[in-house]
């Protein structure tokens, strides 16, 4: 799409002129001078960021538009027998076209057979509540949820974490192992080497569950679905998405992991304290860097993760010869921004610099080393008798995350005081 490329240019020339404007200040600058300086600044990174999010809007309805070119129905009236897809003899009803059937005529008995038996093979039992009506999501809506909630927050994606995907949610252990302490002996000639189990490997396990997760109802009027089955399922398939998104996102970046999904900061491991209670430093973070070993440094999923607060603080500091730690990338080659050379990975669910004493404000480390469960896929369930004669929809998850190696991956926390 030719607009997005255009504001991929403008975002491109607002971060050379911003860098441009903040280089205005030195040593010598008056801090009054100095400050004005800064404000013009965060204003221009907040216009490039309202370009980023429009651009990542556009992106979402090029995706809707992609799914919605895939099935090509007529519009129908409620309660209208037989439908177009049924009536063209040539036409080879599929799962996603009876879906929009089922929801534009009002329900399972006002359908044709045709698309009763295409709905019958994927009818979710849903272990005693069937009654309610529920149905699994239409491929193409599937995935495009999925999507929707890679966009909302970076840690239910596949992009830097690993991830186990199971149709059941029952217990799965990853086993562990850390020698990393243990070394050789020098070996003397003609005695025994020793046997007292004071070098053995030690193994351990860590276990993945899986918590679920629902959107909570999502009403629509007879009315609305009557007039637009197609823009009611993309809408609805972002809501839902959006949803779903901010709980696994917060979840797997902060949750408790006792009786709770697990998330990645919580049992990271501690890499450098700051000096001060609201503020980094651009020494601090390359200590942060140097905690962890060399051995997970160089990893393709080795990134640094923050919120957007900590990023904009971040963008401003400089090395002990003048540099910008911060790079902003290629836009428009696709060149993500960077950090002394690493991946940045925004994580709006992660404290900010501002959020007080002891925050853990930046991780970094092998991103690779936190697993994400997904039991199944993101399901749908469509009710209309409950809600007659308007509909409701409901977005479900399960899912799981754990750190398996608190040494790949390390915070920064502010002080303590």
């Amino acid at each position: 799409m030719a607009e997005i490329k255009e504001l991929r240019e403008k975002m491109a020339n607002i971060a050379t002129e911003a860098r441009s404007k903040l280089s205005e200040v030195t040593d010598t600058t008056p801090e009054a001078r100095a400050s004005e300086v800064e404000r013009e600044f965060d204003a221009m990174m907040a216009d490039h960021d309202k370009l980023a999010a429009k651009v990542e809007r556009l992106e979402k309805v090029e995706a809707a538009l992609r799914a919605g070119e895939a099935v090509d129905l007529s519009r129908r009236p409620v309660g209208q027998a037989g439908s177009a897809a049924a009536v063209d003899a040539g036409f080879q009803m599929d799962y996603r076209s009876a879906f929009a059937e089922m929801i534009a005529n009002g329900g399972e008995g006002y359908v044709d057979q045709e698309v009763r038996s295409v709905l019958k093979e994927y009818r979710v039992q849903t272990g005693g509540t069937n009654s309610a009506g529920g149905f699994t999501v239409p491929t193409e809506l599937a995935t495009f949820i999925e999507k929707a909630m890679i966009a909302t927050g970076p840690m239910y994606g596949d992009q830097f974490f690993t991830v186990i995907n199971t149709t059941a949610g029952n217990p799965f252990n990853i086993p562990t192992v850390d020698d990393t302490a243990a070394t050789a002996e020098a070996h003397t000639e003609g005695t025994q080497p020793t046997d007292d189990a004071g070098k053995d490997v030690t193994f351990g396990q860590k276990s993945l569950g899986a918590f679920a997760f629902d959107s909570e109802w999502i009403r629509w009027s007879a009315e609305l679905n009557a007039d637009s089955v197609l823009n009611m399922e993309s809408l609805l398939g972002e809501l839902l998405g959006e949803r779903l998104g901010r709980i696994a996102n917060a979840k797997l970046t902060t949750g408790s992991g006792s009786s709770d999904v697990e998330g990645i900061v919580t049992n990271s491991g501690a890499g450098k304290v700051a000096a001060a209670t609201n503020a980094i430093t651009a020494d601090e973070i390359i200590d942060l860097i140097h905690s962890v070993d060399p051995a997970y440094r160089n990893s393709p999923s080795t990134a640094i993760m923050m919120a957007d607060a900590t990023l904009s603080a971040v963008r401003k500091l400089k090395d002990g010869e003048g540099n910008y730690l911060w790079q902003m990338g290629n836009y428009q080659a696709g060149v993500p921004q960077n950090l002394l050379g690493y991946n940045v990975v925004v994580n709006q669910a992660m404290a900010n610099v501002g959020s007080g004493v002891s925050s853990k404000v930046m991780l970094f480390g092998d991103m690779s080393k936190f697993y994400v469960r997904k039991v199944g896929a993101p399901s749908l369930y469509v009710a209309r008798e409950r809600f007659a004669p308007d509909f409701g929809i409901l977005g479900y998850i399960r899912f799981d995350g754990v750190l398996t190696n608190t040494a790949a991956i390390k915070h920064l926390a502010t002080a303590a005081a």
